[in-house]
């Protein structure tokens, strides 16, 4: 008999999504549905937490291609999306109070984060792909949640048709492959491409992939969809997708190039690397000219999917240690670029506008949002000794590792120093506002619990992952490791 303790995490989320709605007939609070939502979300947490410190479960599928196996990297990714899901749910409680359909919202945030699961145990590009899929499905209707906005429903029309095209062009690339390799397991098709070489129908397949999946993370040049989708979203869904949709893609990433693809390294190492640098150049150019809050974050965000994305190039060479960096600052962004989604929620929340200009005088009005958001700009821009400094120094550490075997990785390595020094300038204006400017009123900001608690979360794992990153980075390693193996590495 099958062991689907794999899945176990994952089915829990799903009951609890399946029972939110029928409870909804009872309960009508947002209150208390979200509660029932975090909840649900806490005993997901428990179940990977029980793994990780009791052995993991069995994989499903044959021991020589399996379709699922929960691993500490699937673990950690897990817990991440757990996280994200729990501080969005737990900041929506309030937020979303007035709004119809609150059964619905929370429901779909929760099989979105299941989906998102089940693609970090994917081992198969299938499974991947539905994985992608489910998830990929609940945050269209999260993006549209509120059909009356123009703005939101602008933005899901673009979401779904962007969507439809990276869903097609991956799933292209998956018949592509198999037709070359015979199977769509990762370690078969590495197997496959390593016996039998490389011909224009595998480069295809792998220029597909790139660009399906790429969609998903925003890198250049598929990247045009994201600040419009962030602004019309609600700010906690647009915290859900940077914080949580975008690391889904990541970690699809991490496991087609490294598990599947690094026998033909040679083809591909130079473009990941030149996308890599692309991303993160255009998206702080770009970021530097905006004044909505919303697209200054989405562009921010494109960049940081550029740190992200380098990691996969250099683990060509320096193996585990560089996908320990891409995956600790995968952590790291999460908490710091989803609280800073939150505290424009709470400001939206108190009928404080989008536009940076609006954040006049907030040090004053509200000294508690002012603080958190200056901590999380300086973490996204990499100042010591906060979350987003310690990741930056891995991942730059393995790009110096990198460069003495493959010279050109150095830029790498450069290209992140620049560009981080270059964020500066659009993060350090978001805190002069707030604290240089004055606003039109001196009136304090009253922020309902929910949503300062959320952000409060997001600020402790933002300093807390600065100063204590030892045991993070054990963890980190550990998840790494697990692409290795299987390679013989």
């Amino acid at each position: 008999m099958m062991d689907y303790g794999a899945i176990y995490p994952e089915i829990i989320l799903i009951l609890f999504a399946v029972a939110i709605p029928a409870l909804h007939m009872l309960i009508k609070s947002s209150r208390a549905l979200a509660g029932i939502s975090l909840v649900g979300i806490a005993a997901s947490i428990g179940m990977v937490v029980y793994y990780m410190l009791n052995g993991y479960p069995s994989i499903i599928g044959n021991p020589d291609a399996p379709l699922l196996s929960f691993d500490a990297l699937a673990a950690v990714f897990s817990l991440v999306f757990l996280s994200v899901a729990f501080v969005v749910v737990l900041a929506s409680a309030r937020y979303v109070e007035k709004d119809r359909h609150l059964a619905e919202y929370f429901t779909l945030i929760m099989m979105a984060t299941a989906g998102m699961m089940l693609v970090s145990s994917a081992q198969d590009l299938l499974t991947i792909y539905i994985g992608i899929e489910i998830a990929s499905m609940a945050t269209y209707a999260l993006v549209a949640f509120r059909k009356k906005d123009k703005r939101g429903s602008e933005a899901a029309v673009k979401y779904v048709i962007i969507g439809g095209m990276s869903s097609a062009l991956s799933l292209y690339g998956i018949s592509l492959l198999f037709g070359v390799t015979g199977t769509t397991n990762l370690i078969g098709i590495n197997a496959a491409l390593a016996s039998q070489g490389v011909d224009l129908a595998a480069l295809m397949a792998l220029a597909l992939l790139l660009a399906g999946f790429g969609f998903k993370i925003a890198i250049v040049p598929f990247h045009m969809w994201a600040p419009d989708v962030y602004e019309g979203a609600t700010a906690p869904i647009s915290a859900f997708l940077a914080a949580g949709s975008k690391k889904m893609g990541l970690v699809v990433l991490f496991k087609v190039f490294i598990v599947g693809l690094i026998a033909i390294k040679a083809d591909w190492d130079i473009v990941v690397g030149i996308v890599a640098v692309l991303t993160m150049t255009i998206g702080n150019v770009i970021a530097l000219s905006q004044t909505n809050m919303k697209r200054m974050l989405a562009y921010s965000s494109i960049g940081q999917a550029g740190y992200m994305l380098m990691a996969i190039p250099l683990a060509t060479v320096v193996g585990d240690y560089a996908i320990t960096g891409g995956i600790f600052h995968i952590i790291t962004h999460a908490f710091m670029k989803g609280g800073a989604f939150i505290v424009v929620a709470a400001m939206a929340y108190v009928a404080i506008g989008e536009s940076i200009a609006d954040y006049k005088g907030l040090g004053k009005r509200a000294p508690f949002m002012a603080f958190s958001m200056t901590m999380f700009m300086f973490a996204l821009a990499g100042i010591p000794p906060l979350s987003g400094f310690m990741s930056k120094v891995v991942l730059l550490s393995a790009s110096v590792q990198a460069a003495e075997v493959t010279q050109w990785m150095i830029w790498l390595g450069v290209a992140l120093v620049l560009n981080s020094a270059l964020s500066l300038y659009y993060y350090v204006r978001v805190i002069k506002y707030m604290y240089v400017e004055k606003g039109e009123t001196d009136a304090k900001i009253k922020v309902p619990v929910t949503l300062t608690v959320a952000i409060a979360i997001c600020l402790v794992a933002t300093i807390g992952l600065g100063l204590f990153f030892d045991p993070v980075l054990e963890l980190c390693s550990e998840a790494a490791r697990t692409l290795f193996p299987a390679l013989g590495a």
